[in-house]
């Protein structure tokens, strides 16, 4: 993957932690009982949040000051 892709596929994973988080915030809110649903879709945010700083990890290196 190019650095261009990478910044590409970066967008969409962070374009889906955000529609997990409030579809999350929509089933807590509205009393959802379905407890299974909702702990999938917050191992799923999870997983896209590691994906995202294991990409962000690359394309910004780190500075030995």
């Amino acid at each position: 993957m190019n650095e261009e892709e990478m910044k590409k596929r970066l967008d969409v994973l962070r374009t889906e932690h955000r529609d997990l988080d409030a579809a999350i915030d929509a089933l807590s809110g509205a009393g959802s009982t379905d407890q299974l649903q909702i702990a999938r879709l917050k191992k799923r945010k999870l997983r896209l949040k590691d994906q995202i700083s294991m990409i962000e990890d690359y394309l910004i290196p780190d500075i030995i000051a």
